[in-house]
C-alpha cells in the first residue's frame, strides 16, 4: 500500500510540474521606437548603451545619460559640454543588464578597445529597414508600414511580429555587447 501511495504521489508531483512548466510564457521585449536615432542598428531591445569614448552610459527607457562627476553617478538629459561627445559618430555597446554603471571596470575592460572607433557602426538614422521608421527623428518616420512591426492591424489587434534584428539574428545585433532578445 505504501508503494502505491508513493507512486501516486510521485505521479501527482510529476504532473503538477509538467503543468507548471507548460504554463511558462515567453516574454519578448521590443523597444525600437524608444531608442535614439543615433543608436546602433540590429537590436530589438536595448536598455543601456555603454559609450566607450566618454566612459559613460545612456539609459534608453528614460532617455538619460549616466556619467561620473566627482565620484558620483549623475543622470541627465545631456552630457556636459566638456565631453565633446558626438553620438552619431561614436561607437555604442548595447548592454541589457541592470545598472551596468555600478560595475564600470567590467565594461571599461571589456569594451574600452572600441574607444575612437568613429563611424564604424551603422546607426538607426541611416538605416532603411522599415522597422526603424518608428523611431522619432528617423528621416522616414511616419512613412512606410510601421504597423507591420509594432502597431496594430485594422481590427485593433496588437501585432505579434518580434521585429528581429539584421540577418535573422534574433535581435542580438551584429555588434558587440549582449543585446539579448528574450524569445
Amino acid at each position: 500500500m505504501k508503494k502505491i501511495m508513493l507512486i501516486a504521489c510521485l505521479f501527482l508531483v510529476g504532473s503538477l510540474y509538467g503543468n507548471l512548466s507548460a504554463q511558462v510564457k515567453v516574454n519578448v521585449n521590443v523597444n525600437i521606437g524608444s531608442q535614439p536615432v543615433w543608436g546602433p542598428v540590429g537590436y530589438d531591445y536595448a536598455e543601456y548603451y555603454y559609450l566607450p569614448d566618454v566612459d559613460a552610459y545612456y539609459y534608453v527607457p528614460n532617455h538619460q545619460y549616466i556619467y561620473l562627476d566627482g565620484g558620483r553617478w549623475i543622470f541627465g538629459a545631456a552630457l556636459p559640454g566638456r565631453y565633446h561627445y558626438d553620438p552619431y559618430r561614436s561607437y555604442k555597446v548595447v548592454i541589457n543588464e541592470p545598472k551596468p554603471y555600478l560595475h564600470p571596470d567590467v565594461y571599461r575592460s571589456r569594451y574600452g578597445k572600441y574607444k575612437g572607433n568613429y563611424n564604424k557602426q551603422q546607426i538607426i538614422r541611416d538605416s532603411r529597414d522599415e522597422k526603424y521608421y518608428v523611431v522619432k527623428g528617423h528621416p522616414m518616420n511616419g512613412k512606410g508600414n510601421q504597423k507591420k512591426y509594432y502597431g496594430d492591424d485594422n481590427n485593433g489587434n496588437k501585432n505579434k511580429d518580434k521585429g528581429h534584428g539584421n540577418n535573422g539574428n534574433n535581435g542580438k545585433g551584429n555588434g558587440h555587447g549582449n543585446g539579448h532578445n528574450k524569445d
